[in-house]
This record gives structure tokens, sequence and C-alpha cells, in this order.
């Protein structure tokens, strides 16, 4: 269970990725139905420590704090020739100890690098900001380097693009632990997607339409009123009065993911919400969101999620009802 959370501040953090890990994880949204984690702020030596815009926190915990954590978080810092300076040898060590037990290791941007020189992702699959990734990877050769995606759950190490990313890999470690409902508690209290799937685009070429009218977001919440429908990408270019060959780019160029994988990812979220809150059998659940069966249902969630929906529901299903 998820419960005792661990950022890490070092010296030159980033207010927005620090700000990120600290809305996710340290307010008490118990009162909406929601979690209250555990959330304590440390560094390696208490005291003063400088953001990269120049102010300074007072952080009062050493890192004794991190031998009981569920989940360590470093988000991103900024310091001239970053990447090239040894990090502490305590916070690598506290890194290296929460990955052996099996807690949650989380990185935002440019806290991939203290991941990476702490080892733990030597022969895993990893991401940062696009604007690092050649930098990562000519330290690390040893790592996968994926340039393109949003967020990379290897076993429990997750590591994650800029700024925004942080929140979808961040909710996606709740969404994981602790199931739908509970995430989209905090993602509404955001004001953000309950989750954008990991393998979406870091860079999109139009993530604000130049004129609503081309905006595919009325196309978009038709396909959310429709999952239970055989939708094709020919029918949504029809609604978009488009090509199929136009609107596909265009969907992609906006979302960056395809049609047909931001409908699935949809579905799944879908399911997992009438799985947690409903007593719906699993050939009914199927049917509404649009699998068709419960055997297509299965393989879904084994590929995205690598569970069943019986093993999901038993994990979350009661906590809702209770």
């Amino acid at each position: 269970m998820l419960k005792n959370v661990v950022l890490i501040a070092l010296p030159g953090v980033a207010p927005f990725e620090f700000g990120v890990i600290c809305e996710v994880f340290g307010i008490d949204r118990s009162d909406s139905g929601g979690p209250d984690f555990e959330f304590t702020i440390a560094t390696a030596e208490p005291g003063p420590v400088r953001t990269s815009l120049g102010y300074d926190m007072v952080i009062e915990q050493d890192l004794s704090v991190a031998a009981q954590a569920d989940l360590i978080a470093v988000p991103a810092h900024h310091i001239r020739g970053f990447g090239d300076e040894a990090t502490d040898e305590r916070v690598l060590q506290a890194v290296r100890d929460a990955q052996a037990r099996g807690a949650w290791v989380l990185s935002v941007c440019s806290g991939a690098f203290v991941l990476a020189e702490a080892g733990i992702l030597d022969g895993r699959k990893a991401t940062t900001h696009w604007m690092h990734v050649d930098r990562l990877r000519r330290r690390h050769p040893s790592i996968e380097v994926d340039a393109d995606v949003l967020f990379v759950q290897d076993d429990k190490v997750v590591t994650s693009a800029g700024t925004a990313a942080g929140i979808d890999a961040a909710l996606h470690i709740v969404r994981t632990e602790l199931g739908a409902a509970a995430t989209n508690v905090i993602a509404r209290r955001m004001v953000v997607p309950p989750q954008r799937d990991g393998g979406q685009s870091q860079y999109i070429e139009s993530p604000i339409p130049e004129c609503r009218t081309d905006s595919l977001s009325a196309v978009t919440e038709w396909m959310l009123e429709h999952l239970d429908e055989d939708l094709t990408i020919d029918q949504l270019a029809r609604r978009a009065l488009m090509s199929p060959r136009t609107f596909a780019r265009k969907f992609r160029a906006e979302s960056g993911t395809t049609p047909a994988a931001w409908l699935n990812r949809q579905r799944i979220l879908r399911a997992q919400q009438l799985l947690e809150q409903t007593d719906e059998g699993l050939e009914q659940i199927a049917q509404l969101t649009g699998f068709g069966t419960a055997a297509v249902m299965r393989h879904h969630f084994l590929k995205v999620l690598q569970t069943t929906p019986t093993n999901y529901r038993r994990a979350f299903g009661e906590r809702v009802a209770g």
C-alpha cells in the first residue's frame, strides 16, 4: 500500500517540478474521498536549499526519513552544467536502498540523472525531458532512453519527461496503487486529466488549436459518449468533416497519440471506474466500454495494466464500496 512518500530536494531544485510532487502527494484529500499520504520533504543537509530561481527553501528533515518510504520522488534540479556534477552520495544511497527494498522511485525531468547516477536505471528503459535525452544517453549508455514518451515505468522505477509529464507519472503511480477513484479525486482537485497515457509523445505540434472550430474536442467528447460502439477512423473523420488521413494526422498532432490508442485508453479508464464503483458483470462492462467481450477486455487489461479485470476489482472495488 502506498502511504509514506518522501520528496528529496536537491540544490537547484526546480519549483514547478517540486510543486508537482507536493500537489499530488502532499495534500490531505480524505474529506473528498481521496488519499492522505504521509508526506515529507527531505534533503542531505537540512537547512536552506537554493532553488533554480535563486531563492531558498528551508528543509528541516534529513534523509533518515527515506528509510521507511513507500515512494521516493526526485524532482528536476537545474544547476550550472547539471548532469556533470556528482550528486551527494547520501542521496544516491537513499535511492538505491528504496529500489532494493521494493519501494517506488519516481523522477521528474532532470531528476532522472540522479536515478542514473545511483545505478538503478542500468539496463532499464527510462526517459527525461527531450532537451536532455542526448546528455543522458552519452553519460549512461546502459540505459535505454526513450525520448518520445511522457513517462516510463520499468518495474517500480518511473521516470518522466519535463514539467506536466511529472503530473501524469505521479497520477499513474497513484492509480496503480490505489485505483481509479482515488486518482480521479486528485485529478479533479488539480483540474487535470486523470491520466494521459505514458506512451504519448512529449512534443505535440499543436497543443492549443489556433481556431476553436479546428479543434477535435467535439469529436473526442462524442467518442467518450459512444465508447460502447464500434468506432472507426472513417466514421470519426466524417464527423470531423475531414478525410481519414487528415483526421488521423491532426488527431496525433493535437493529442500526441493515434485515435485508436486514445480510444483504447479511454475504454480501459471507463472499465476501471465501472469495476470499482459498480457490481456489473465483466461481460456487461465489456459491452458498455466497447470491448465487446470479457475476453477482449481481459487482453487489454493484461497488456496495459498487467492485471486482469477480476484482480483489479478484487484490489480496488471493495475499497470504494467501503
